[in-house]
């Protein structure tokens, strides 16, 4: 398929300065990653709404906190690996402990962030926050859709971290798109397997889904950037429907969306399910479609996961009696 792609970081930075237009409460906190992020653009419109604390995320939390607490509304900006782990204690303790209004943006996260490699890629991050239990945790999957979800940002309230990507992306969502936290979308209706996307793997799914029509197996994709809270009845009706899922992620599967995805299937109608993500590894530098390939998150491997699913489904279904307990 052609897509039109766009920049995710630049979406960032550009729609930080659409809300800080928007709303004079809006303050931005960078550990000295502007240019990375993209944060640039704010300081350079609203100088007296952005602070810098340097190479101190921890700080950067802290201070994010305090001005929660005196009313305003702070976007704490950092590359999603030093937000989660350099500052996790301050988060959980700071921020989600207390129910502070902190947005907590992590860019740069997941293994497509061009040649820069582990250290700067992030693949456990939505792991380590939807594990706390004030916190909601979003990924975006488009430039259209990191708008949508920081103008929602705004009005929300209590604890926040959203997964933001860096390079040039396919743009899979209409201008007009609207973000619903706990919400999510059908793409593509499909009764024999429902692909379940969050994140940027979601060009992906569409493209897999198209292969799979051709031969004969009808594919439903599913757009779930709310990764906490999730789209639970959403997900119980597919399990119940369909009965095979396949989740993709651009994260390690350990904990992570497809997880989040099972927890739901598990208790209430549990059903055959694959998981498209970083197979408990860590990832490399290389090109993002290199990554992708090696990883096993293009349409062909989702593809082939879907038909793996679809097998089982049908075992799963016939299935009449587990065995005895030893």
């Amino acid at each position: 398929m052609q897509w039109r792609k766009e920049s995710l970081r630049e979406a960032l930075g550009k729609g930080l300065v659409a809300i800080g237009e928007a709303d004079q409460d809006v303050v931005v906190v960078n550990a000295d990653l502007r240019n990375s992020v993209k944060t640039t653009y704010f300081m350079e419109r609203f100088p007296d709404r952005t602070i810098e604390v340097g190479i101190a995320e921890q700080n950067m939390i802290g201070v994010s906190a305090g001005l929660a607490m005196m009313g305003m509304k702070p976007f704490a900006v950092t590359f999603a690996r030093f937000a989660s782990k350099r500052a996790a204690d301050q988060i959980s303790m700071c921020v989600d402990y207390c129910r502070a209004n902190v947005r907590i943006v992590g860019a740069y996260a997941g293994i497509f962030t061009g040649m820069q490699g582990v250290s700067q890629q992030m693949i456990d991050d939505t792991a380590a926050m939807r594990a706390m239990p004030n916190m909601t945790v979003i990924d975006t999957a488009d430039a259209v859709q990191v708008r949508a979800v920081l103008d929602y940002a705004v009005r929300h309230r209590g604890p926040l971290y959203i997964r933001v990507g860096r390079d040039e992306w396919p743009v899979v969502h209409d201008p007009g798109y609207h973000f619903v936290p706990g919400q999510g979308t059908w793409l593509r209706q499909g009764s024999d397997v429902a692909l379940i996307s969050s994140g940027v793997l979601l060009p992906y799914a569409i493209e897999a889904a198209a292969a799979l029509a051709d031969e004969g197996l009808s594919a439903a994709v599913i757009d779930m950037p709310s990764v906490k809270p999730i789209d639970a009845p959403l997900i119980a009706a597919v399990a119940r429907d369909v009965g095979a899922i396949v989740t993709l992620e651009a994260h390690n599967v350990q904990g992570g969306f497809g997880a989040a995805v099972a927890e739901v299937v598990v208790t209430t109608y549990p059903c055959a399910m694959e998981f498209i993500g970083l197979q408990n590894s860590y990832s490399e530098s290389a090109p993002n479609d290199d990554l992708a390939e090696h990883h096993g998150l293009t349409a062909p491997h989702i593809a082939s996961a879907a038909r793996r699913v679809v097998a089982r489904r049908k075992q799963f279904r016939h299935s009449t009696s587990l065995p005895d307990r030893a």
